[in-house]
Parts: C-alpha cells; sequence; structure tokens
C-alpha cells in the first residue's frame, strides 16, 4: 500500500442550491441549455448534469450558461422552459412530467435532447441486462421493473430530436434503436474530484511512490449490481493470494468478499461506500484497481470512468477488454488488461513490474487529465448542444 498523508476532507454535495439560484444561472447569457435528471445522486446525475453545467458556467464571457433541475421543480416549469434555449434530459423515463416538460419546449419551438450513460432504452435486450445484473430472472416483478423502465427510456429518447451520450459503441447503438443525430461526450472529472486528485498524487509523486511493501489489489464497487463482474475474478485473487503473502485485497462499497477470504484475515479489508470526492484518496492508496467486466452489448456500452478515477490518482488498472477500458488503456504502458481466464497471470505479471510502476502511475495520470479533466471538454459539449 501507498504511504500517504491525505486526511479525508469534510465533503457536502456541491450541487444543493436553491432552486431560485439555479433558475437565476439562466438569466444570462446568449446560449442557455437546462439539463434535467428526476433527482440529484452521486452517479449519473453527477456525471451528466452537474459535472457539464460546471463547465457552461466556467467561461461566462463566451455567452453560455446551464444549470439543473428535478422532478421537484417542475411547479416552474414555464419558468424554466421560458427561460432555456436547449433542454437535455438525462436518463429519465418517460411518465406525465417527462411529457410536461418536453411538450412546454416543444410548444416554444425549442430543441430537445436525451442524455444517456448505459443500455437501458431498448426492451429487445431486457433478458440479457437482468442476466448481466444478476437479478432474479424467476420473479414476475423483475421483469415487471425492468421491461417498464426500460421502455419508459426508450420512450423519451424517441420523442428527443437527438442524444449526448459516453461512447462510440453505445452511441451506435442508440442509433440503431432511435435513429436520431447522436454526439458523444465522455464522462469526466469535475472540479471538486479533480482538485483532490491532483493533491494526491502530487503527493505520490513527490514522496517517489513510497509504498509499505504490502500489495492492495482493489475493487471499488458503487452500486450494488456488479456481483457477477466481482465473481469473475474472485477465484483469481484467492489464487494470488494464497501464492503471494505480500498481496491484501480491499473491497469497497456495495460487493462483500467470500466467506471462503475469511482464512486470509486482516488482508481482506473491508471499506464502506465513500463520497466520490474521499474516494478518491482511497482509491490511491492501492497499487491496482481490479475492474471485471463481463463480456457482451451490455457491458460494451459501459464508460471508463474507472480507469481515470484511478489513474488520476497514481494508480494503475487491471481490467477486462471491453470496448471502453481497452480503448483507455494500453496494456504494460498506463494500466493491464485481462480476458476472463488471464486475471491471475496478470496481476501475477503487474506485481513482478512493480519496479515500473511509477512510471506507468505517471502515464496514467497524464493521460487521464489530458482526456477526461474538466477544462478540456467545452468544445465537446458546445459541440454536442449544436452551437459548434
Amino acid at each position: 500500500m501507498f504511504v500517504a498523508d491525505h486526511p479525508a476532507v469534510p465533503y457536502a454535495d456541491p450541487w444543493n442550491i436553491p432552486l431560485s439560484e439555479r433558475l437565476r444561472l439562466l438569466r444570462h447569457g446568449k446560449h442557455r441549455i437546462a439539463y434535467y435528471y428526476e433527482s440529484a445522486n452521486n452517479s449519473t446525475f453527477r456525471y451528466r448534469a452537474y459535472n457539464m453545467v460546471q463547465v457552461l458556467n466556467s467561461e461566462p464571457e463566451d455567452g453560455c450558461c446551464g444549470s439543473y433541475f428535478f422532478q421537484a421543480d417542475l411547479h416552474r416549469i414555464e419558468e424554466i422552459a421560458d427561460a432555456a434555449d436547449v433542454l437535455v434530459i438525462c436518463r429519465s423515463g418517460y411518465n406525465n412530467k417527462v411529457n410536461q416538460l418536453l411538450t412546454k419546449f416543444r410548444i416554444r419551438r425549442k430543441r430537445v435532447l436525451f442524455d444517456v450513460d448505459d443500455f437501458v432504452f431498448n426492451t429487445e435486450y431486457a433478458h440479457l441486462i437482468v442476466s448481466t445484473l444478476g437479478l432474479d430472472r424467476e420473479d414476475p416483478r423483475v421483469w415487471e421493473d425492468w421491461f417498464a423502465m426500460i421502455g419508459r427510456m426508450g420512450q423519451t429518447l424517441r420523442l428527443c430530436d437527438g442524444a449526448i451520450t459516453t461512447n462510440d459503441y453505445l452511441a451506435a447503438r442508440i442509433t440503431e434503436f432511435a435513429q436520431v443525430p447522436v454526439n458523444v461526450v465522455p464522462n469526466f472529472m469535475n472540479r471538486e474530484q479533480l482538485d483532490i486528485s491532483d493533491k494526491v498524487f502530487n503527493g505520490k509523486q513527490s514522496n517517489d511512490f513510497v509504498r509499505d511493501g504490502a500489495i492492495h489489489l482493489g475493487y471499488f464497487s458503487g452500486s450494488p449490481s456488479h456481483n457477477l463482474d466481482y465473481a469473475i475474478v474472485e477465484a483469481a485473487l484467492e489464487s494470488v493470494l494464497e501464492s503471494d503473502s505480500r498481496t491484501h485485497l480491499m473491497v469497497v462499497g456495495y460487493i462483500d468478499a467470500s466467506p471462503s477470504f475469511a482464512r486470509f484475515g486482516n488482508r481482506v479489508i473491508r471499506q464502506p461506500f465513500h463520497d466520490y470526492v474521499n474516494l478518491q484518496r482511497l482509491i490511491s492508496r492501492v497499487e491496482f484497481n481490479l475492474m471485471p467486466l463481463q463480456f457482451n452489448i451490455f457491458t460494451n456500452c459501459k464508460s471508463d470512468l474507472k480507469y481515470f478515477e484511478s489513474a488520476v490518482v497514481g494508480t494503475l488498472s487491471i481490467a477486462s477488454p471491453s470496448q471502453s477500458y481497452a480503448c483507455a488503456i494500453r496494456d504494460g504502458e498506463n494500466g493491464y488488461l485481462a480476458r476472463a481466464h488471464q486475471w491471475a497471470s496478470v496481476i501475477r505479471r503487474a506485481i513482478d513490474n512493480i519496479e515500473n510502476y511509477p512510471d506507468m502511475a505517471t502515464v496514467a495520470y497524464h493521460d487521464a487529465r489530458t482526456k477526461y479533466a474538466w477544462f478540456n471538454q467545452r468544445g465537446r459539449i458546445l459541440q454536442a448542444l449544436g452551437f459548434e
């Protein structure tokens, strides 16, 4: 584990500001964009609405501004529709409120775009999605819930003038389904996430990446739907921990190591879910971030956010070669790629190459900061919105 001196920082959701202030953000500028999401959260809303608005408002002199709104704000729907030039509906299924919002912009002859970060809009793939997520396929409520959710999402998408998504592979799936123009704006790090990440990385680099001698493998789960992904790597982890006493496992978030790991005692560390700012500190402590994924159309639509969240704090990733991960990671240069049967051998190869860690981590850091920092996304966002 890396020796670090970065205490936890106070955290509060930065998007918790009054509706009056969020409306005020749209009262200036030549191009005014309203993002809609049903309610704020630490995942899709942060990446696909809050981060976008932060970038749009970072250079007010160019005449662009943005704000975000929720279902609870729609008692002020007329003001929102009057104030904004473009509406971006982020991953929201069709319902009466969404229909009203769409209609208010339509009658004002204003564009409406749909932003989606996952393959959750085509019911032809509902069985694949339910299976991949490890849900109970014998429970009729699962099918009722997921067919309804996916179908409602697809309906909203088809009512919009175009779409924005996270990668080219998912963009192609949107085109096949909805036959609308699609632009790609990748997930990226906002100002708060990047600020702490830079401090953490600079501390590691100035300290020559000093370690305590143990080698920590980390699995970071942001939701409870990754059990089958984690299962891909579990046997390899047992094998590596059994054969190399230096290795430890840190499991963070919603996944629990199986009971068979109990024999490794305190070499297996369990950490709770962390806010996205302090999570960067935790990721920075481990040598290798593990990113196993099942291989299918659904998982190939996933973004590469787990790669850049690790790379920007100087932690190398070992990942399944999904579309996004294979594009982001150059094996042996800024991380490692492992097919399902290769996890144990690739982990051991990465450990054997530990002397080259500082060079590889530095390459990964600069790669992540160049491609996924908030201050490098403005042009892509404006192009996707139709302003460039």
